[in-house]
Order: structure tokens, then sequence, then C-alpha cells
């Protein structure tokens, strides 16, 4: 049993060190997979189409950087921004979405990858604490056996 928890101590452990040493590299990762999944976006059912926008709507931001990302898109020549980008739903018209300048009235100018990435930081402390206290209640747990 003793082993086990050290096993799983040790594995909570590597993956703390691993995620804190290599969170740039993450970063850069969820920037380059984002601006993918922009150029392939195609509003239809599909998990990385999905995926942006969930993180549009929940986030309330649009594109990866800001809203004009989307222009540089096969899927903005086509429809505009995406309607997950609008503020409202009911006044956004696919005519204002095609035209960057009213759009940017009607949708969320901030850009998506700095909202999740300071969401996934400010939550990294509460993760890490938890971490922590289940790896100190496991070192505990077999001393007071």
């Amino acid at each position: 049993y003793a082993m086990l928890l050290s096993l799983v101590f040790l594995i909570v452990l590597v993956a703390a060190i691993v995620g804190f040493v290599f969170r740039h590299e993450i970063k850069a990762n969820f920037e380059t997979n984002l601006n993918l999944a922009l150029k392939n976006y195609n509003a239809t059912v599909d998990q990385h189409s999905d995926a942006v926008d969930t993180i549009q709507r929940t986030l309330h931001c649009c594109g990866v950087q800001n809203y004009m990302d989307w222009e540089k898109t096969e899927y903005f020549a086509q429809r505009g921004i995406p309607q997950s980008c609008c503020k409202s739903q009911d006044d956004c018209s696919e005519r204002d979405l095609k035209d960057l300048n009213k759009a940017k009235l009607k949708v969320f100018v901030d850009g998506c990858f700095f909202l999740v990435t300071s969401t996934m930081e400010s939550k990294m402390s509460v993760v890490a604490g938890i971490s922590f206290g289940i790896a100190c209640f496991q070192v505990k747990s077999p001393l007071l056996s």
C-alpha cells in the first residue's frame, strides 16, 4: 500500500514539475492549435470548430489575438465572422459579420488566447494547492498507520 501511495505521489510531483517547466511550450502549442482551428473552422459538427465556438461563447472573446484574426480564414471569405463571436445573437446578421467595421460593434473584440491562458494560470495555484494537499495526505497517511 505504501509503495502504491509513493508511486502516486511521484506521478503527481513529476506532473506538477513538468507542467511548470514546460508551461511556455504548452502556451505556444495551444496558440498554434487555436490558430489552426480558426484556419480550418467550418461551423459544422466538427470537434475543433465546436471547441472554438464554445471558447468564444463562454469567455466572450473572438479569434486568437482579436476578432480580426478571422479575416485571414476561408470561413470569413464565405460567411464572415462566426455567430459565436456575437455579443447578442438577435443583433448579428451575416451581412454585418462580413464587414469588419460593422462587426467591431457587434462582436467581442478581445482574442481568446490571452483569456484562456490567463484563466488557466489563475487556476494553477488552486490546482497546485490541491495537488500538494493530496500529496501531503498521501505521505502522512502511511505514517499514521
